[in-house]
Parts: structure tokens; C-alpha cells; sequence
């Protein structure tokens, strides 16, 4: 801004000033903004700018997964599905901890659930562990909506001291704010009680090597994340048929056909001796590795976004 030539000092100091103010309020963190349009996705991931600031960014690409594509976990769909139907519906349901062993489905079953009730009004709001700190804030933005939105963690676990995890306490049980009834959590961890514990931690009379009076209590600590999630549900490696059935599965998905899926057999039980896991995410792999050497398989067939079905990849 230019000022004229007879502009007194002490408007010309003034002026200045302003301008100082303005690049500083442009620098400092702004308070986390509601989208402008809810409608432009199902699904949207918290990011936090370099300055500091917070925004709701949209997934535009979601990969396609439905409830009937997830194999050998019938029990834990039925749980999950059933929690969520009811939180869309507006009945009382669980914030859902999802644990046990890695590859087995967790996470995709948590993109089916969006996909199956989005109709309804569901919607998933993914945040970092490094960003759990800004819950309160999330959880302000979208409180007075008429969706349902479930704040996803994925992969979810802490070390000793992070910030992170006193937050996520709060906002599930515990804080003096009631939690908002449009709003469930979704964890997905290997570990079950969401922080390392050790033999030492087993130690409830005599005081602890660290110094510590009573240690006993340290156990209460470490599982009081954990308890607050309402429902469990719990993962398990696949024995060998059901790993075989889930390959046979991504295959016919990908294009192959019966004569080639039973071929493929021994060697999908070699790959994941290999691997030293039998799991959805290693069929996974070995059905692309197959299906890509494989010239008869038909690029584009059967799931519409195969790629979305990993439990490895993001939403």
C-alpha cells in the first residue's frame, strides 16, 4: 500500500504498522476451519501445514471394497457392521479398537463399513498419531452436523510420553465434555493394549528398578487407553486353507482363470513361507505378482479398484 507524499509521520508509522500485523496474523496458526462443501466426499484426512495450521483435506479416491469381498472374517465383520448400522441409525454404539495380526483385514474392513453406510449419512475423518493432539478440535468442527463421522487411526500405538495419547483418553471417556453423539473412533493396532509393556510392569509389591513406589499402578495406566475403547475385536492368522481360499479370491479378481488359480496354488504356499506370514495382504501380493506374469489374465475384470482392497494401502 502506497501512501501520498503529505501523509503525516505519524499515519505513515500507523499504515506500517498495520501491514507488519497482517503478515504476522498470516503466519501464526488459525483455528481448524469447517469444509465449505461436506458434500464434495465421504471421506476426508486431517493435515496439519507447516505453520501449524489444521485442515479437513477430501479424499477424492477411495478404494473400492465392499463387506462381501473380506474372506475368514466373518465374526469380526458381524461385530463391526453391526456397530456401525447403529451408529448410523442414531442408537447408542462403541468407539471400536481393531487388533491381532497384521494383514488380516482391519483396516479394510473399516473402508467397507464407510463404503456399505455412506448412503446413510456415515463419513471418516483419518488422523495421524502425531495429530491425536487436535482431536478436540476436529470433533468441534463437525459436531453440529447431521453425518455421522468416524475418526480413523490407523496402525495406532504410543511410546512413553507421548502427547498424543492423553488426548485420545479424553475425547473417548474422561473428559468433562460430554462426547459428541455424532462421533465414534476407529483404532486399528498390533498392540493390543496400545503401549509397550514389560516384565517389570508385573512388579505390585516391591518398589520397581527405576525407582518407582508402585509400580503396580503402571499397569493400570498402560491398559486404561485400551479400556476405553467400548468393543473389541481381535484378528488371527489364517491357516493354510483359508490363506489359499483368499489367493484363489484376488486371482478370479484380477482376471485368472479356474485352471490357473488351482495351478497357482503351490506356489502362493511358497510365497508366504517366504514371507514367513500367511495373511490377506500377502494373497494380495502374490495374486499381483502372479496375475502380472500371467497373460492370460483380463487387466481390469471382476473388483473395480483392486489396488484398494490391500489392507496395506490408504483409503
Amino acid at each position: 500500500m502506497t501512501l501520498p507524499a503529505d501523509t503525516n509521520p505519524l499515519e505513515r508509522l500507523v499504515a506500517r504498522a498495520e501491514q507488519l500485523m497482517q503478515r504476522i496474523e498470516a503466519v501464526l496458526p488459525q483455528p481448524l476451519q469447517s469444509p465449505q462443501d461436506w458434500s464434495e466426499a465421504i471421506a476426508w484426512r486431517y493435515r496439519k501445514r507447516a505453520n501449524g495450521c489444521g485442515l479437513l483435506e477430501p479424499v477424492r479416491h477411495i478404494g473400492a471394497m465392499e463387506l462381501s469381498d473380506l474372506q475368514n472374517i466373518d465374526g469380526q465383520k458381524e461385530k463391526i457392521a453391526r456397530n456401525t448400522e447403529q451408529f448410523v441409525q442414531g442408537r447408542t454404539a462403541n468407539n471400536v479398537l481393531l487388533t491381532g495380526a497384521r494383514g488380516t483385514g482391519k483396516s479394510s474392513l473399516i473402508r467397507a463399513c464407510l463404503h456399505a453406510y455412506a448412503a446413510q449419512g456415515l463419513r471418516l475423518i483419518e488422523v495421524d498419531k502425531q495429530d491425536l493432539t487436535d482431536l478436540p478440535d476436529i470433533v468441534d468442527v463437525v459436531a453440529g452436523r447431521p453425518e455421522k463421522f468416524i475418526i480413523y487411526c490407523d496402525d495406532l500405538s504410543f511410546e512413553e510420553g507421548e502427547p498424543g495419547y492423553k488426548a485420545l483418553k479424553s475425547i473417548l471417556d474422561g473428559s468433562v465434555s460430554a462426547a459428541s453423539p455424532n462421533v465414534l473412533v476407529y483404532a486399528t493396532s498390533n498392540r493390543r493394549h496400545l503401549l509397550p509393556e514389560y516384565m517389570t510392569d508385573n512388579l505390585s509389591v516391591q518398589r520397581g528398578d527405576d525407582g518407582e513406589i508402585h509400580p503396580g499402578e503402571v499397569i493400570e495406566e498402560k491398559i486404561s487407553l485400551s479400556e476405553r475403547f467400548g468393543l473389541w475385536v481381535s484378528f488371527y492368522p489364517f491357516s493354510q486353507d483359508e490363506y489359499l481360499r483368499v489367493v484363489g479370491q484376488w486371482l478370479s479378481a484380477l482376471g485368472v482363470d479356474a485352471a490357473a488359480i488351482a495351478a497357482a496354488r503351490a506356489e502362493a504356499l511358497v510365497w508366504a513361507l517366504e514371507r514367513g506370514s500367511r495373511s490377506g495382504r500377502v494373497a494380495h501380493q502374490f495374486a499381483r505378482d502372479y496375475a502380472g506374469r500371467d497373460t492370460h489374465a483380463v487387466a481390469g475384470s471382476g473388483i473395480a479398484d483392486v489396488s484398494g482392497l490391500s489392507e496395506e494401502s490408504e483409503l
